[in-house]
């Protein structure tokens, strides 16, 4: 009896220090201060566009965050409990509950740190500056930026079909947007290199306008006296994926795609 109960102390010690909830348990409420995600980044590299985590039970989780819809169809942004699809067109429009993800990074975003970057800076240089603020690098960090921008280059890509190509070759397709003084949005992460493959490594971020119209993953632009929020996470939690795709994917000999990929 003494046996049993310390093996079963043992496993469940096993999955909090890991932070990863098993295929086919109960997802239960996150709470403030953990990244969750569903799925992992080089899944998403190599194809497995299909995922089993609805929006409805991602709220659970979250109600700040960005990844992509199931057959990756667009860039998604979730802010302030609600959460948008923008499709290849630029067009935006609110995800149903019932719509699944292959790829997700969401929290309940509480800002703990404001930071002001003043004069206008480039996507590189807002990048440069934030790591130089930053009071460490080794924990993720869920960033808003808010306000007006200059100059934002955005892109989208198209929904895929089978045989899913990998996340290289459907970026080929991407669309691009350019906008210019607008109002809107900058939802994203900055997510330490240890944590490579599993997420985007570095900064990540999609934006939404302020009438919710179009948006996109940031490529590229300009930042005008920007006012930096972050909320430092140091909890971590992953669903993987219960589907076939997933469990034949070849995630051992995988390498992720960089995000920021611009077609020539």
């Amino acid at each position: 009896m003494k046996l049993k109960r310390y093996l079963w102390i043992t496993v469940l010690s096993i999955t909090v220090l890991f932070g990863i909830i098993l295929p086919g348990r109960t997802q239960q409420h996150s709470s403030s201060n953990t990244l969750f995600q569903t799925s992992t980044f080089n899944a998403l590299s190599i194809g497995v566009y299909q995922g089993n985590t609805n929006f409805k039970e991602l709220k659970k989780s979250g109600n700040f965050g960005l990844g992509t819809v199931n057959y990756l169809d667009g860039e998604m942004i979730g802010l302030d409990g609600k959460f948008y699809q923008v499709k290849a067109d630029g067009v935006a429009s609110v995800i149903p509950d019932s719509m699944t993800s292959p790829f997700a990074t969401v929290t309940f975003f509480k800002p703990q740190r404001l930071i002001n970057l003043e004069g206008q800076i480039n996507y590189q240089q807002l990048q440069q500056s934030l790591d130089q603020r930053l009071p460490t690098k080794n924990y993720p960090y869920a960033i808003r930026i808010q306000g007006n921008f200059p100059y934002l280059k955005l892109r989208s890509v198209p929904k895929q079909t089978l045989p899913y190509r990998p996340l290289a070759d459907a970026l080929k397709e991407q669309s691009i947007f350019e906008l210019r003084n607008v109002n809107g949005t900058l939802v994203g992460f900055r997510i330490p290199k240890y944590m490579q493959g599993v997420n985007v490594n570095g900064y990540h971020f999609h934006f939404i306008t302020a009438n919710r119209q179009t948006g996109g993953h940031i490529v590229d632009g300009q930042f005008q006296n920007a006012k930096v929020e972050l909320d430092s996470l140091a909890n971590v939690e992953i669903n993987l994926p219960k589907t076939a795709e997933f469990d034949q994917a070849d995630l051992e000999n995988s390498k992720p795609t960089k995000v920021n990929r611009v077609k020539r």
